[in-house]
């Protein structure tokens, strides 16, 4: 029996499928489906890392190693197994299992996990915890991101409006879109959570004509916003800080002084035992009649709050994402009047085929700037994200609110 037909019996008895691809084993023997994408074994290596890790992280591991690669669509490989999943849990028997996997010489210690791998310390969400959290997202690299986002540096859904539409165009489109939702006017108060590489803070400030505070944990986004203010003389209207959400909530001279609040896709850092306070200082912020608009992942109500077991080891430690309607019960209890709800989902499948477009065409220059290894949690990431909002696994919405 050759190593492929003992892998796929090893499939079946551990996730209960037949191959939904084709496989290829470190030996040359192939077996499943001949129009699949092919799943290729380089090493026993790959089959230790499943038998000790079984599921999403195991595999994850044994890819961005190079243990496991994927021959042609990678998408279509993933959508190939899901539609292979069987809709009950399947019990692995896991004798069985150990049988085969000695049987192929996979037996052994478990390999050590890859160095792009999160490893965080202290109680969950914590100041600390939570710096480290989003550093090791965040700060990868202001060149990385500057090479896979378009030029604004627009890391959420964009909005688009046309049909062919660059992602350049779609971005400035969901930013006017935000502000047109705040009714922004000159002279008003800005203040944005969580403001990333500073799209929206320069955007309102440049087009209309605000004073913006951007906050932000990460100091490579703080360095680039700073850099971009001076370039387009926006010192006296565009301030950004270093600066928790929380420590800046307890600043007396921040309550009531803001006219408008935005926060874009940072919630999901916060964590549900943090949510209040969220909410709360976003809500003490604004004066009296002031608007809120919040950018923000969900999940279904019967899907785990966090992304994964990929996404919480290699992108987004610590994320928690809730069904739509617990956000908006958090929102008002807080005391916000919520004004309206606008889903994004579809948005995002074409904001990430962009992203992935521009990551393919550009794979070796990601590969020079952090690593083969990296750019290959990078691939892993954004096909797999893409693919979740594509099949509806997860949302985002827009949810405009106001104090009253």
């Amino acid at each position: 029996m050759t190593a492929a037909t003992r892998l796929a019996d090893l499939i079946r008895e551990g996730a209960g499928i037949d191959l939904p691809v084709r496989l290829r084993a470190w030996d040359g023997s192939e077996a499943g489906p001949r129009d699949a994408p092919v799943l290729i074994i380089r090493n026993r290596r790959a089959l230790r890392r499943l038998l000790w890790a079984p599921g999403e992280l195991g595999l994850a591991r044994a890819y961005v190693t190079g243990d496991v690669d994927v021959e042609g669509d990678l998408a279509e490989g993933f959508r190939s197994a899901w539609r292979a999943a069987p809709a009950q849990p399947h019990k692995p028997r896991k004798a069985r299992a150990l049988a085969a996997a000695a049987k192929l010489g996979a037996l052994g210690p478990p390999p050590k996990p890859p160095a792009s791998e999160a490893r965080l310390s202290g109680r969950l969400h914590t100041r600390r915890r939570d710096r480290a959290a989003i550093a090791h997202h965040y700060d990868l690299s202001n060149d990385f991101y500057q090479l896979l986002l378009d030029d604004q540096m627009a890391y959420s859904s964009a909005y688009y409006t046309e049909p062919d539409q660059s992602l350049h165009d779609a971005q400035t489109a969901k930013l006017d879109l935000i502000c047109h939702k705040l009714e922004l006017k000159p002279g008003m108060r800005l203040l944005d959570v969580g403001c990333g590489w500073g799209s929206l803070i320069l955007h309102a400030a440049q087009h209309y004509g605000v004073q913006a505070t951007g906050i932000t944990l990460s100091a490579q986004q703080r360095a680039f916003i700073t850099a971009r203010v001076v370039e387009r003389g926006l010192a006296d209207t565009v301030e950004v800080r270093l600066q928790d959400y929380r420590e800046f909530g307890e600043l007396p001279e921040a309550a009531g002084t803001f006219d408008a609040v935005s926060s874009i896709e940072m919630g999901e850092h916060v964590g549900q035992q943090q949510y209040p306070t969220y909410a709360a200082i976003m809500f003490d912020a604004l004066r009296p009649g002031g608007r809120l608009l919040l950018q923000q992942m969900s999940r279904r109500a019967d899907a785990a709050p966090g992304g994964g077991a990929f996404i919480e080891r290699y992108i987004a430690p610590d994320m928690h994402m809730r069904p739509l309607w617990q956000t908006l019960r958090f929102l008002q209890n807080e005391g916000f009047e919520v004004l309206g709800v606008e889903a994004m989902r579809e948005h995002y499948v074409r904001t990430v085929e962009h992203w992935i477009e521009t990551f393919e065409a550009n794979f070796d220059r990601f590969v020079a700037l952090q690593g083969e290894e990296v750019a290959r949690v990078w691939r892993l990431y954004l096909v797999g994200g893409g693919l979740a909002f594509e099949e509806g696994r997860m949302g985002v919405d827009q949810i405009l609110s106001a104090k009253p």
